[in-house]
């Protein structure tokens, strides 16, 4: 089962206690060499309570025990 699904059907907001929600995994550049050649090796999930609206962010590399997202910055490198 994917981390996403996980979440989805575990959730209960903290701010309105809403049990809904939508997910989006967010790549974004680091600091120095990272930020100046854009290559996006931090990614997050983005969890939003579809009731209020207030987001959560996790790092999924925590939640699933591994580095993801590994070939898009590869790519990025090339591509930009």
């Amino acid at each position: 089962m994917r981390i996403e699904q996980m979440i989805e059907e575990r959730f209960v907001c903290s701010k309105c206690g809403g049990n809904h929600c939508q997910t989006k995994e967010v790549s974004m550049s680091g600091a120095g060499l990272s930020k100046m050649f854009d290559i996006q090796h931090n990614h997050f999930l983005f969890v939003s309570c579809t009731n209020c609206g207030y987001v959560e962010v996790f790092n999924p590399d925590i939640l699933e025990g591994k580095k993801r997202g590994q070939l898009g910055s590869i790519l990025d490198v090339f591509f930009g």
